[in-house]
Protein backbone atom coordinates (compact mmCIF):
# COMPACT_ATOMS: atom_id res chain seq x y z
CA UNK A 1 0.00 0.00 0.00
CA UNK A 2 2.85 2.36 1.02
CA UNK A 3 4.55 2.13 -2.41
CA UNK A 4 0.87 2.83 -4.09
CA UNK A 5 0.77 5.38 -2.52
CA UNK A 6 4.04 6.74 -3.03
CA UNK A 7 3.73 5.86 -6.80
CA UNK A 8 0.33 7.80 -7.15
CA UNK A 9 1.88 11.15 -5.26
CA UNK A 10 5.42 10.95 -8.29
CA UNK A 11 2.98 10.39 -11.00
CA UNK A 12 0.70 13.66 -9.59
CA UNK A 13 4.15 15.34 -8.97
CA UNK A 14 5.32 14.71 -12.29
CA UNK A 15 1.56 16.25 -13.62
CA UNK A 16 1.91 19.08 -11.56
CA UNK A 17 5.39 20.43 -12.69
CA UNK A 18 3.93 20.17 -16.45
CA UNK A 19 0.86 22.04 -15.40
CA UNK A 20 2.71 24.82 -13.72
CA UNK A 21 5.25 25.10 -16.38
CA UNK A 22 2.71 24.72 -19.18
CA UNK A 23 0.88 27.51 -17.28
CA UNK A 24 4.45 29.77 -17.19
CA UNK A 25 5.33 29.18 -20.49
CA UNK A 26 2.08 30.27 -22.33
CA UNK A 27 3.34 33.45 -23.49
CA UNK A 28 5.73 31.73 -25.74
CA UNK A 29 4.64 27.73 -26.10
CA UNK A 30 1.19 26.55 -26.11
CA UNK A 31 0.91 23.59 -24.29
CA UNK A 32 -2.15 21.88 -23.03
CA UNK A 33 -3.71 22.94 -19.69
CA UNK A 34 -6.56 22.01 -17.64
CA UNK A 35 -8.81 24.26 -16.04
CA UNK A 36 -9.15 25.71 -12.83
CA UNK A 37 -10.91 22.69 -11.65
CA UNK A 38 -8.84 19.84 -13.13
CA UNK A 39 -5.45 21.60 -11.95
CA UNK A 40 -6.78 21.60 -8.55
CA UNK A 41 -7.99 18.23 -8.23
CA UNK A 42 -4.96 17.07 -9.71
CA UNK A 43 -2.63 18.90 -7.02
CA UNK A 44 -5.04 17.90 -4.26
CA UNK A 45 -4.54 14.33 -5.39
CA UNK A 46 -0.68 15.21 -4.70
CA UNK A 47 -0.84 16.73 -1.72
CA UNK A 48 -3.22 13.63 -0.51
CA UNK A 49 -1.19 11.12 -1.48
CA UNK A 50 2.43 12.67 -0.38
CA UNK A 51 0.69 13.42 2.85
CA UNK A 52 -0.56 9.82 3.38
CA UNK A 53 2.92 8.35 2.49
CA UNK A 54 4.92 10.28 4.64
CA UNK A 55 2.49 10.76 7.47
CA UNK A 56 0.09 7.80 7.24
CA UNK A 57 -3.64 7.60 6.36
CA UNK A 58 -5.56 8.95 9.14
CA UNK A 59 -3.01 11.87 10.59
CA UNK A 60 -3.81 12.99 6.80
CA UNK A 61 -7.38 12.08 6.78
CA UNK A 62 -7.56 14.56 9.92
CA UNK A 63 -5.14 17.48 8.77
CA UNK A 64 -7.23 17.42 5.28
CA UNK A 65 -10.63 17.61 6.84
CA UNK A 66 -9.43 20.19 9.61
CA UNK A 67 -8.54 22.43 6.63
CA UNK A 68 -11.53 22.15 4.69
CA UNK A 69 -13.83 22.15 7.97
CA UNK A 70 -11.92 25.19 9.26
CA UNK A 71 -11.44 26.96 5.70
CA UNK A 72 -14.75 26.34 4.89
CA UNK A 73 -16.42 27.93 7.59
CA UNK A 74 -14.59 31.49 7.51
CA UNK A 75 -14.86 31.51 3.71
CA UNK A 76 -18.81 31.41 4.39
CA UNK A 77 -18.79 33.58 7.20
CA UNK A 78 -16.60 35.50 4.90
CA UNK A 79 -18.88 35.84 1.60
CA UNK A 80 -21.46 36.41 3.66
CA UNK A 81 -20.24 39.30 6.11
CA UNK A 82 -17.06 40.07 4.54
CA UNK A 83 -15.61 40.06 7.90
CA UNK A 84 -12.86 37.79 7.55
CA UNK A 85 -11.05 38.74 3.77
CA UNK A 86 -13.14 41.84 2.91
CA UNK A 87 -16.14 42.08 0.79
CA UNK A 88 -16.33 39.51 -1.87
CA UNK A 89 -18.07 36.99 -3.80
CA UNK A 90 -17.66 34.03 -5.71
CA UNK A 91 -18.06 33.88 -9.59
CA UNK A 92 -19.68 30.63 -10.77
CA UNK A 93 -15.78 30.02 -12.40
CA UNK A 94 -15.34 27.02 -10.04
CA UNK A 95 -18.42 25.34 -10.52
CA UNK A 96 -20.79 24.40 -7.80
CA UNK A 97 -21.56 26.27 -4.55
CA UNK A 98 -21.85 25.03 -1.38
CA UNK A 99 -24.23 27.84 -0.14
CA UNK A 100 -22.38 30.65 -1.25
CA UNK A 101 -18.73 28.84 -1.47
CA UNK A 102 -17.74 26.56 -4.23
CA UNK A 103 -17.06 22.89 -3.35
CA UNK A 104 -13.78 23.61 -4.54
CA UNK A 105 -13.07 25.97 -2.50
CA UNK A 106 -12.06 23.70 0.50
CA UNK A 107 -9.77 21.47 -1.59
CA UNK A 108 -7.57 24.59 -3.01
CA UNK A 109 -7.27 25.88 0.48
CA UNK A 110 -5.65 21.80 0.95
CA UNK A 111 -4.01 22.31 -2.18
CA UNK A 112 -2.20 25.28 -0.98
CA UNK A 113 -1.79 24.89 2.79
CA UNK A 114 0.22 20.99 1.77
CA UNK A 115 3.27 22.59 -0.01
CA UNK A 116 3.37 25.53 2.40
CA UNK A 117 3.11 23.73 5.60
CA UNK A 118 6.27 21.38 3.91
CA UNK A 119 7.98 24.80 3.25
CA UNK A 120 7.91 25.61 6.91
CA UNK A 121 8.99 22.09 8.63
CA UNK A 122 11.59 22.27 6.09
CA UNK A 123 13.18 25.53 7.41
CA UNK A 124 12.79 24.75 10.90
CA UNK A 125 14.52 21.06 10.37
CA UNK A 126 16.33 20.65 13.68
CA UNK A 127 14.00 22.70 15.65
CA UNK A 128 12.18 21.32 18.34
CA UNK A 129 8.41 21.69 17.12
CA UNK A 130 6.66 19.39 19.63
CA UNK A 131 6.11 22.36 22.41
CA UNK A 132 3.54 24.78 22.43
CA UNK A 133 6.04 27.36 21.77
CA UNK A 134 7.27 25.78 18.89
CA UNK A 135 3.89 24.57 17.66
CA UNK A 136 2.74 28.49 17.23
CA UNK A 137 5.90 29.58 15.47
CA UNK A 138 5.62 26.73 13.54
CA UNK A 139 2.07 27.54 12.46
CA UNK A 140 3.13 31.31 11.97
CA UNK A 141 5.54 30.60 9.43
CA UNK A 142 3.84 28.15 7.81
CA UNK A 143 0.92 30.48 7.48
CA UNK A 144 3.04 33.39 5.94
CA UNK A 145 4.55 31.24 3.61
CA UNK A 146 1.08 30.51 2.40
CA UNK A 147 -0.17 33.96 2.42
CA UNK A 148 2.49 34.90 0.52
CA UNK A 149 1.18 33.10 -2.45
CA UNK A 150 -1.81 34.04 -2.27
CA UNK A 151 -0.20 38.08 -2.50
CA UNK A 152 0.72 36.54 -5.98
CA UNK A 153 -2.54 34.38 -6.94
CA UNK A 154 -4.97 36.48 -5.68
CA UNK A 155 -4.47 39.74 -7.90
CA UNK A 156 -4.57 37.60 -10.80
CA UNK A 157 -7.71 35.09 -10.11
CA UNK A 158 -9.71 38.05 -9.05
CA UNK A 159 -8.52 40.17 -12.43
CA UNK A 160 -9.90 36.73 -14.19
CA UNK A 161 -13.32 36.84 -12.46
CA UNK A 162 -12.55 34.05 -10.42
CA UNK A 163 -13.90 35.82 -7.31
CA UNK A 164 -14.77 39.99 -7.10
CA UNK A 165 -13.48 42.18 -4.60
CA UNK A 166 -16.99 44.35 -4.19
CA UNK A 167 -15.37 47.09 -3.58
CA UNK A 168 -11.58 46.61 -4.08
CA UNK A 169 -8.60 47.44 -2.62
CA UNK A 170 -5.26 49.12 -2.75
CA UNK A 171 -3.18 45.82 -3.47
CA UNK A 172 -3.67 45.13 -7.14
CA UNK A 173 -7.51 45.84 -6.32
CA UNK A 174 -7.35 43.52 -3.15
CA UNK A 175 -8.10 44.59 0.09
CA UNK A 176 -5.49 45.00 2.58
CA UNK A 177 -8.14 42.69 5.13
CA UNK A 178 -8.10 39.99 2.76
CA UNK A 179 -4.27 38.84 3.78
CA UNK A 180 -4.82 38.87 7.36
CA UNK A 181 -7.66 36.64 6.87
CA UNK A 182 -5.50 34.70 4.83
CA UNK A 183 -2.81 34.43 7.39
CA UNK A 184 -5.79 33.62 10.78
CA UNK A 185 -7.43 30.91 8.76
CA UNK A 186 -4.01 29.38 7.80
CA UNK A 187 -2.47 29.79 11.10
CA UNK A 188 -5.70 28.14 12.98
CA UNK A 189 -5.40 25.60 10.73
CA UNK A 190 -1.61 24.98 11.79
CA UNK A 191 -1.81 25.19 15.06
CA UNK A 192 -4.63 22.47 14.66
CA UNK A 193 -2.14 20.23 12.43
CA UNK A 194 1.19 21.17 14.45
CA UNK A 195 -0.85 19.73 17.59
CA UNK A 196 -1.90 16.56 16.00
CA UNK A 197 1.28 15.77 14.21
CA UNK A 198 3.33 16.16 17.52
CA UNK A 199 4.19 12.82 18.76
CA UNK A 200 5.12 10.32 17.18
CA UNK A 201 7.40 12.97 15.27
CA UNK A 202 7.05 12.36 11.72
CA UNK A 203 10.40 12.76 9.97
CA UNK A 204 10.35 13.45 6.60
CA UNK A 205 13.66 12.73 4.49
CA UNK A 206 15.17 12.46 1.28
CA UNK A 207 13.64 13.30 -2.55
CA UNK A 208 10.44 12.17 -1.74
CA UNK A 209 9.40 14.24 1.22
CA UNK A 210 10.90 17.28 -0.73
CA UNK A 211 8.16 17.00 -3.51
CA UNK A 212 6.09 19.51 -2.26
CA UNK A 213 9.10 22.10 -1.32
CA UNK A 214 9.95 21.74 -4.79
CA UNK A 215 6.67 22.21 -6.01
CA UNK A 216 6.39 25.28 -4.11
CA UNK A 217 9.43 26.40 -5.94
CA UNK A 218 8.71 25.75 -9.44
CA UNK A 219 5.74 28.24 -8.02
CA UNK A 220 7.45 30.60 -7.27
CA UNK A 221 9.38 30.54 -10.54
CA UNK A 222 6.03 30.24 -12.55
CA UNK A 223 5.12 33.84 -11.61
CA UNK A 224 8.49 35.21 -12.50
CA UNK A 225 6.99 35.20 -16.70
CA UNK A 226 5.81 37.42 -18.71
CA UNK A 227 2.06 36.33 -18.10
CA UNK A 228 2.15 38.20 -14.22
CA UNK A 229 3.07 41.75 -13.99
CA UNK A 230 6.54 43.03 -13.59
CA UNK A 231 5.18 44.33 -9.72
CA UNK A 232 4.04 40.80 -9.14
CA UNK A 233 7.05 38.98 -10.53
CA UNK A 234 9.05 41.27 -7.83
CA UNK A 235 6.71 39.79 -5.20
CA UNK A 236 6.87 36.31 -6.36
CA UNK A 237 10.65 36.47 -6.19
CA UNK A 238 11.11 38.11 -2.93
CA UNK A 239 8.11 36.79 -1.21
CA UNK A 240 8.15 33.54 -2.52
CA UNK A 241 11.27 32.92 -3.13
CA UNK A 242 12.79 32.95 -0.64
CA UNK A 243 11.39 30.64 1.88
CA UNK A 244 11.40 28.53 -1.05
CA UNK A 245 15.22 28.31 -1.13
CA UNK A 246 15.87 28.55 2.27
CA UNK A 247 14.12 25.92 2.47
CA UNK A 248 15.42 23.55 -0.56
CA UNK A 249 18.65 24.05 0.99
CA UNK A 250 17.71 22.58 4.10
CA UNK A 251 16.48 19.58 2.32
CA UNK A 252 19.75 19.66 0.05
CA UNK A 253 22.35 19.68 1.61
CA UNK A 254 23.76 18.21 4.18
CA UNK A 255 23.74 19.26 8.04
CA UNK A 256 26.49 21.33 9.34
CA UNK A 257 29.22 19.57 12.10
CA UNK A 258 30.18 21.24 15.01
CA UNK A 259 33.98 21.39 15.96
CA UNK A 260 35.40 20.96 19.41
CA UNK A 261 38.11 22.86 20.42
CA UNK A 262 41.00 21.59 21.65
Amino acid sequence: MSRVVRGIAVVFFVAMVYLIAAEGLAPWIALPQLDNVGFTLVFVVFALAHCWAVAGGRRTLVYFLAAAVISYALEEVGVHTGLVYGPYHYSDALGVKLDVVPVLIPLAWFMMIYPSWSVARAILRGVDVDSIGGVVVQALIAALVMSAWDAVMDPSMSAAGVWVWQQGGPYFGVPLRNYVGWIVTTFIVYCVAGVLWRRPRVEERGLFAALPVILYAVYALAYLTPKHLPALQVVALFAMGTPALIALARVALPAGYSTRSA
